[in-house]
C-alpha cells in the first residue's frame, strides 16, 4: 500500500515539468523528469516505470512518436498525453499512437492524479470471473488478454476497461454516458471522440470471429453482440 507509483514525465519546459515533479512527489509518486522524447526513451529503456505521462510537442522526439516506439515494447504501459493541442485531429492521433488518457493544460494536478489511479487499478479489482468467452475468443480479464485459437493479443488498459463493460452488459445497450463517466471520468466530446477511437480498436482485434459485433446505437451508445 505504501509502495511509490513510478512515473516517467516528459517535459520540455524546465519550471512547469519541476512544479508538476515535485507535486506528484508529496503523493506517492516516484518521478523521473524528462526534458525531451529522447531522454525518456532512454529512461523507458533502463527503468520499469508504472505510467508514462508525456507532453507532445517536445525537441529532438515529440511525445506521439515516442508513444509508438514504446508500444512495440510494451503495449500495455499506461500512457497519458499532457498537451495543449485540443483539435480533434489530434486527440483522435494521441490515441492511434497508444495513448491511454489526453490531458490538455492547464490541467489540476488532482485531475492528473486521478487520471493515473483510473489508469493503473481499475482493471482486475473485485472480479469475480477472470476469464470470458467472446464468441471464439477468451478474455482474460487479468492478462489482458484476447486469445483466438493458438493466437494471443494483448490489450491495453483501457480497451480491457472498455471490453469488460460491454461483456457485462452483454447483447445490451451500453449508455455513452455511463461508460465515458466511469473508465473516462467525463462525458465531454474529447473523451467521446477517445471512446470511439477504443471500440474501433477492439472491433479490430474481434475480426477473427465475425460472430462478434460491437454495434453503434447512434445517440444513445454501443452494444457487444456474440
Amino acid at each position: 500500500m505504501n509502495k511509490r507509483i513510478k512515473i516517467i514525465y516528459a517535459e520540455d519546459e524546465p519550471s512547469l515539468g519541476q512544479i508538476v515533479k515535485e507535486s506528484l512527489e508529496t503523493r506517492n509518486f516516484e518521478v523521473r523528469l524528462c526534458p525531451d522524447g529522447e531522454a525518456a526513451l532512454l529512461e523507458f529503456q533502463k527503468s520499469k516505470p508504472d505510467a508514462l505521462v508525456l507532453d507532445v510537442m517536445m525537441p529532438k522526439q515529440d511525445g506521439f512518436s515516442l508513444a509508438k516506439e514504446i508500444r512495440k515494447e510494451n503495449p500495455t504501459l499506461p500512457i497519458i498525453f499532457l498537451t495543449a493541442k485540443s483539435q480533434v485531429a489530434d486527440v483522435v492521433e494521441g490515441f492511434h499512437a497508444g495513448g491511454n488518457d489526453y490531458l490538455k493544460k492547464p490541467f489540476s494536478m488532482e485531475e492528473l492524479i486521478v487520471r493515473i489511479h483510473a489508469l493503473l487499478g481499475r482493471i482486475g479489482k473485485d472480479i469475480s470471473q477472470k476469464q470470458y468467452p467472446v464468441g471464439k475468443y477468451t478474455f482474460d480479464v487479468n492478462k489482458q488478454t484476447l486469445t483466438h485459437g493458438n493466437q494471443t493479443q494483448t490489450l491495453t488498459h483501457r480497451e480491457s476497461e472498455l471490453l469488460h463493460e460491454l461483456l457485462l452488459q452483454k447483447n445490451q445497450l451500453l449508455e455513452r454516458a455511463y461508460i465515458l463517466n466511469k473508465i473516462w471520468g467525463d462525458d465531454d466530446f474529447f473523451a467521446a471522440r477517445s471512446m470511439d477511437v477504443f471500440v474501433s480498436k477492439l472491433r479490430k482485434k474481434l475480426q477473427a470471429d465475425p460472430s462478434v459485433e460491437i454495434i453503434n446505437v447512434r445517440g444513445f451508445g454501443y452494444k457487444l453482440v456474440c
